[in-house]
């Protein structure tokens, strides 16, 4: 009985790690090749398996695209986990969610690509894990603004769907153009400019305190307007 439970559990071993090295294979091809110009036999050569095989695992291509990209958002969200519980400040954990977000961009270009173009424009994609995993991610940005509310730091008449659509457009809008190749930005620097944007909307004014509404807004927007003609 005790080695019939050895080798179940080596074979369940060598099954992950099979399917590890094939999404790991998956990974490098489809960040060279994209998603429509990668063969799935040139994932099995690199994987070292035969091309028949990884159909054991994944249903298709596509399931392996899925399956590549779940993997990246948990290792994502378990480093934004980390880094935060050592943020203190409002500003400051928006500040790192914002940067973070826009830090991926800026290294994983091909992945983020292959998410917003392949994988998010998919019918099925609110049926995936994909799906949930990006709603947890984005719920930490609100929950940041939340805790800002409840300190009496912002303002509680505005929709927080607005806030998350206003955040996270302002990345895609500003990083579209080097996700096609086109350009560069940088991430300290939009980041910065982003989270003032929005602060800017979301903070309680003294009447006495600084430029008006509007004209804060005016200054944030031109400074990410200069930065991506400068960068486009």
């Amino acid at each position: 009985m005790k080695n019939s439970t050895a080798r179940r559990q080596v074979f369940r071993l060598s099954r992950e790690r099979r399917v590890a090295d094939i999404m790991a294979a998956a990974r490098a091809v489809f960040r060279e090749k994209g998603y429509e110009d990668a063969p799935m036999s040139d994932i099995a050569e690199r994987a070292n398996v035969v091309e028949g095989s990884i159909y054991r695992y994944f249903e298709n291509k596509r399931d392996l695209l899925v399956k590549v990209i779940e993997d990246w958002y948990k290792s994502m969200l378990a480093d934004y986990d980390l880094h935060l519980s050592g943020i203190r400040g409002t500003r400051n954990r928006l500040r790192f969610m914002v940067w973070r977000h826009l830090k991926t961009i800026h290294e994983e270009p091909a992945l983020c690509d292959l998410m917003f173009q392949f994988l998010r424009t998919g019918r099925d994609y609110s049926h995936t894990t994909v799906f949930e995993l990006n709603r947890q991610y984005t719920r930490r940005t609100l929950d940041i603004i939340k805790e800002g509310i409840a300190a009496g730091e912002l303002r509680d008449d505005v929709a927080l769907r607005l806030v998350r659509d206003m955040i996270y457009g302002c990345i895609e809008h500003h990083t579209w153009a080097y996700l096609r190749g086109e350009g560069q930005f940088d991430p300290d620097v939009t980041a910065d400019s982003i989270v003032d944007l929005v602060l800017s909307g979301l903070k309680i004014r003294d009447k006495e305190q600084g430029p008006d509404l509007a004209g804060r807004l005016e200054q944030a927007i031109d400074r990410l307007e200069r930065m991506a003609g400068a960068t486009g």
